[in-house]
């Protein structure tokens, strides 16, 4: 009984790990590549290819085993060090779309 607990515990732990590398990897497609430079940071390719594969070694092997927490000391990485600094940008390091008004220089409000 005890060993299905901590069985149990390790499936939960690895799924956790999971979706946490996983929301890191999504935050970190969905910003804008020049954010990166703007905040001093590695690329954007770099952290993609990174998440990634601390993503898929979650996926594929136990938590007992050394590459996850690599993965995971990655993910931590970005998430306090890298995520912070480019969203203290103007814009949050998002990729904007403004309105079809939108001028060069922001928006056209028709001289009001």
């Amino acid at each position: 009984m005890l060993m299905q607990g901590f069985a149990g515990f390790m499936w939960l732990l690895s799924t956790a790990l999971m979706i946490f590398s996983g929301f890191a990897l999504f935050d970190a497609a969905v910003r804008r590549e020049d954010a990166y430079r703007a905040a001093d940071k590695k690329t954007k390719p770099f952290w993609l290819i990174i998440l990634g594969i601390a993503f898929v070694v979650n996926l594929l092997f136990p938590i007992l085993s050394f590459l996850p927490i690599i993965g995971l000391i990655a993910t931590i990485v970005y998430m306090v060090d890298v995520r912070p600094a480019i969203r203290a940008l103007p814009g949050g390091g998002r990729s904007q779309r403004g309105s079809s008004s939108d001028g060069p220089y922001g928006p056209w409000n028709g001289g009001r």
